[in-house]
């Protein structure tokens, strides 16, 4: 039996990962597919008597991509085999079988168990249906192994934005979930205008994910467009009686605040709290869990009208009264100036990024500033609740680090 290893360094270490969940999100033409058939193959030769499982987003896929490959690898590796495209099932003499299953009706994933399974493509379903179809196809592996080893389940993707395996692998890691990305050139067997001919037909945001194996806002209009969560990612936490600067946003029963340090005049989000009830009950979360700090609350300038919990105070009063320091001007900034300052402190056109976040501490600010998009109306979306964590934290950044307009000097005695 012969079968040609030749890897790039990324598939290298999916293909022979120990790990019982890896993932390979690679670029356009990183050899996504190929790891996955390789690793099927290899797992195949290592459990022979055992069932290996291959899934795909559609039928199609497997009649045309993964019936003639698993052929192929097989027929290289000289073993005997007849593939049965009514049952898609591979029966390989004294190699066991390789069942091949479409993810388009993930309830259909039933009445078959296998020792390991690889999963094509998962990101280009619906979240909830890749949720599904992860579930069922991890429940079908669980053929014991003579070795003692644990059965996996791996996965190879084009990233599609924050879906399904943006969740799993990234924002909701386990233990056994390994990331593996592969950028497109890390091929080198691919033609030298490949890349050249991505970038003249997919605009930047697409060709993070589509060159360069990125989890990316793939739609139109994100607007915090430069946010990064490793680039903008501090470790700092609140230290021992250090001034707390808080951003506030008034929602009945969705008030959000992100609380900030500044060190050397840089702005640090180091917690968040939200869906509280109303004001009051947020006033007391600030004393009760920030005692022995100075706080300064930067509100939504609308908080100064009469509070829907109190018709003799309003929301701003209502802080006072707990002893918080209220720093607000008469009216909110434009909505464009205040996401000109934030964007700014992002990232600003010398390349600074002057805002950091601690992304494990401030776990929905950090996914709202990656996932908000504008709306038909050029506005910020309000649809899917992002805007309240991140009025917050815009609210003390606009206020505390304002554009700055540049003031032109007018002579009018010359005039005169």
């Amino acid at each position: 039996m012969k079968l040609d290893l030749t890897l790039t360094a990324p598939q290298d270490d999916f293909v022979f990962s120990d790990e019982i969940y890896p993932l390979f999100v690679g670029g356009f033409g990183s050899g996504k597919s190929e790891a996955l058939f390789k690793r099927l193959i290899i797992q195949k030769l290592k459990y022979r008597q055992l069932s290996q499982g291959y899934f795909a987003p559609t039928h199609d896929l497997i009649r045309l991509i993964a019936f003639p490959r698993i052929s192929q690898l097989l027929t290289d590796c000289g073993l005997s085999f007849k593939l049965n495209k009514s049952e898609k099932i591979f029966y390989i003499a004294g190699f066991g079988e390789i069942i091949c299953r479409s993810m388009d009706n993930p309830d259909s994933i039933v009445g078959f168990e296998i020792a390991d399974a690889v999963i094509d493509e998962l990101d280009t379903l619906k979240t909830e249906h890749a949720k599904n179809a992860w579930n069922k196809i991890i429940a079908r592996c669980r053929q014991k192994k003579p070795d003692g080893k644990p059965n996996t389940a791996a996965v190879g993707t084009t990233p599609e934005g924050f879906r399904f395996c943006y969740e799993r692998w990234v924002k909701n890691s386990g233990t056994h979930y390994q990331l593996y990305q592969a950028p497109t050139a890390s091929n080198p067997y691919l033609p030298p205008s490949y890349i050249d001919s991505l970038k003249a037909s997919y605009p930047q945001k697409l060709l993070d994910a589509y060159l360069n194996g990125q989890f990316v806002n793939l739609t139109s209009g994100a607007v915090y467009p430069d946010f990064n969560r490793t680039l903008n990612h501090t470790d700092a936490t609140i230290q021992a009686g250090e001034t707390l600067h808080i951003g506030m946003d008034f929602n009945v029963l969705k008030m959000a605040c992100v609380v900030f340090v500044v060190r050397d005049g840089m702005p640090l989000a180091v917690d968040e709290i939200t869906g509280v009830r109303d004001t009051p009950t947020m006033a007391q979360i600030l004393k009760e869990r920030y005692g022995g700090h100075e706080i300064c609350i930067y509100p939504d300038a609308s908080g100064h009208n009469t509070s829907s919990k109190n018709a003799s105070l309003s929301d701003h009063d209502i802080l006072r009264q707990y002893g918080l320091k209220v720093y607000v001007n008469s009216t909110n900034p434009s909505i464009k100036d205040r996401l000109n300052a934030v964007n700014r402190l992002i990232l600003d056109g010398q390349g600074k990024r002057t805002f950091k976040v601690n992304t494990k501490q401030c776990t929905e600010l950090t996914d709202a500033l990656e996932q908000q998009v504008y709306d038909k109306n050029g506005l910020p979306d309000k649809d899917n609740g992002l805007d309240h964590i991140t009025d917050a934290f815009g609210y003390f950044l606009s206020y505390r680090y304002p554009i700055s307009r540049p003031v032109t000097q007018f002579n009018v005695s010359m005039y005169l």
